[in-house]
């Protein structure tokens, strides 16, 4: 079956009833986590951003907590690259990039704060070069005035 393109599928829900649009919604979130995700920040979340982003942050320092580095560096990899995947699943539903350029430097922060030695395994590091990288192309395409400030805490890195 081949999916229909966006506009195909706006112009087919603006001639939808109501109680259709309702029913649609509810089949959307039935069949996948995210989508149930999406739709509770959508109508719940998305009035008080800074809150949602502090309640973000608060999860990233208990998963961070959770992490037991005396534990084989499997695991803490595993560990980093599922709070990294939290990170980006949440930035992508706020969809702005100045969030999550600050969530990602928020992510980085906390790696080098939590006496995880990323330096030594080449997966973590190359893991930690990348998001640096990403953080800069987010920073490169925001406000003059923003782009100092975020270089100036990127320069501790």
């Amino acid at each position: 079956m081949k999916a229909a393109s966006i506009s195909e599928l706006k112009k087919e829900l603006i001639e939808q009833p109501e109680k259709r649009l309702v029913e649609l919604c509810l089949e959307l979130i039935k069949y996948k986590k995210e989508n149930k995700e999406l739709l509770t920040y959508l109508l719940f979340e998305s009035g008080d951003k800074q809150k949602f982003v502090q309640e973000i942050k608060q999860e990233v320092d208990d998963l961070y907590e959770a992490i037991n580095i005396d534990l084989n560096l499997y695991f803490v990899k595993k560990s980093i690259r599922k709070i990294l995947r939290l990170v980006n699943k949440y930035s992508k539903y706020i969809g702005e990039k100045e969030v999550e350029a600050d969530l990602l430097i928020y992510f980085l922060k906390k790696l080098k704060a939590s006496g995880i030695q990323y330096e030594k395994s080449k997966t973590l590091h190359n893991l930690f070069q990348s998001q640096l990288k990403k953080i800069n192309t987010l920073v490169a395409s925001l406000h003059e005035d923003l782009q100092y400030d975020y270089f100036k805490e990127l320069s501790s890195f």
